[in-house]
């Protein structure tokens, strides 16, 4: 049975800050769809102390965004767009138009139709999420969306050059400088300035996470991405530095980011929330981690690796790094989660910045029920159907006037009435079911 070292804070807590959030979003959005411009200036002003008269950056802004970076800076933002685009790519050629024959007569088929516009949002008040541009953008280019904007917080009040650059690159063709739920809430809901999108995507915090909640049905939403979630699964073959390293990776996100150990090894256990502590005296970063960890930060022994599968799909993680003797047993029994990574090789940040796979993942468990980011995500697969004789028209029609009646829709029936009478010479009276 799984045995906790270290937990986590009360849920009760956590569902009480969750109520906070949706009020304050609720209100933010509704005075957004009321105001327009007005309040999405005035809740720019009072969360980023940023005020302009229009948020779309110009060309000039743009180019100056681009030449405020450094020759190596720029190529390295291009390799990982360059890996996000090949693996997208491949995504994208697995997903194929399809056409079928089922009757004679009767042809069914789907296509994949691009979203015509979607709104991403980067993430950029603490840290210039610059990998967050590459992960919606340069996906949505692959899956051939036709417009698309993007909004990102002003950093160290202006715009984050490097998110701007990553925009361009990656090929938005909008680029606003707005963050918050204003910059979702805009794009979804449309203002005097800003144009409403079909659809918004991209990683943010509690707040953002919820405004796309909320969103949700009068816009499309890739998925519920709230703050960064990672689960470390390990045993006695890795040591504890590599563990709490791993853990620390991604708590500094924010403070409400759970980080989770689950291992058979107690003794590595007890060293990782040992090296820790270590970790956090001298980490940067440590004031946001530190709160992370010890709000949300989780300690897990368990018997064996069947019982940490089973805790892992309990939690349902949107990061799960695996560093035991066999990985792979992971790969093949785990079911929920947002993405893996296999062995000490690869790692969390590997995934958020660089190496293809993208890292707007579900949080919160949405992994019991779907994927992250991916080309998908931004194509429609629609039906559609032809017959092509009147012998089929009329056979298909007689089984479905009777289904219809079955159900009670006698003017369904009708319909396959009709095309029983036209194409099949049957002489079927109004609103009653073929023989």
């Amino acid at each position: 049975m799984a045995r906790y070292l270290k937990r986590g804070r009360d849920a009760a807590a956590i569902v009480e800050d969750d109520a906070r959030v949706r009020a304050t979003v609720e209100g933010i959005l509704a005075d957004i769809a009321e105001r327009g411009d007005a309040a999405v200036r005035e809740l720019s002003v009072k969360f980023d102390g940023w005020n302009r008269r229009d948020y779309r950056l110009t060309d000039a802004e743009i180019r100056d965004c681009l030449a405020a970076l450094t020759r190596r800076e720029l190529d390295d933002i291009r390799f990982a767009q360059a890996q996000v685009r090949r693996f997208a790519e491949a995504q994208r050629a697995a997903l194929r138009d399809v056409e079928i024959e089922t009757l004679p007569g009767v042809v069914l088929g789907h296509k994949n139709i691009p979203v015509g516009s979607i709104g991403s949002y980067v993430p950029g008040g603490k840290y210039p999420m610059v990998a967050s541009a590459h992960m919606s953008v340069v996906t949505a280019k692959v899956a051939g969306v036709g417009s698309i904007v993007t909004c990102a917080p002003p950093y160290q009040g202006k715009p984050a050059a490097a998110i701007v650059a990553a925009q361009h690159l990656a090929g938005a063709d909008v680029i606003y400088c707005l963050g918050g739920v204003q910059a979702v809430g805009a794009m979804a809901l449309g203002t005097e300035t800003i144009a409403k999108v079909d659809m918004l995507v991209g990683p943010g915090n509690a707040y953002v996470a919820e405004a796309k909640r909320q969103l949700f049905g009068r816009v499309g939403i890739d998925l519920f991405a709230g703050p960064t979630e990672t689960l470390v699964i390990a045993d006695d073959t890795v040591d504890a530095e590599m563990c709490a390293t791993d853990l620390l990776g991604q708590a500094e996100h924010g403070p409400t980011s759970p980080a989770v150990l689950l291992t058979t090894s107690e003794s590595l256990a007890r060293a990782t929330i040992a090296e820790v502590e270590r970790l956090l005296a001298i980490l940067p970063t440590a004031p946001i981690a530190r709160r992370a960890w010890e709000d949300c930060g989780e300690v897990i022994v368990c018997e064996d690796d069947a019982e940490m599968v089973r805790e892992a799909d309990r939690i349902a993680s949107e990061h799960v790094q695996v560093m035991t003797r066999d990985p792979e047993y992971f790969l093949a029994n785990m079911r929920n989660y947002g993405a893996l990574f296999l062995g000490p090789r690869t790692n969390v940040a590997y995934g958020d910045k660089v190496i293809g796979t993208n890292h707007t993942l579900p949080t919160k468990r949405a992994a019991r029920y779907t994927g992250g980011l991916w080309v998908g995500k931004f194509l429609k697969t629609v039906t559609y159907q032809r017959v092509l004789t009147d012998e089929a028209s009329a056979m298909v029609g007689e089984y479905c006037s009777r289904l219809c009646m079955l159900e009670g829709f006698v003017a369904h029936a009708e319909q396959a009435n009709l095309r029983v009478r036209r194409y099949g010479g049957r002489n079927i009276p109004y609103a009653t079911a073929a023989e």
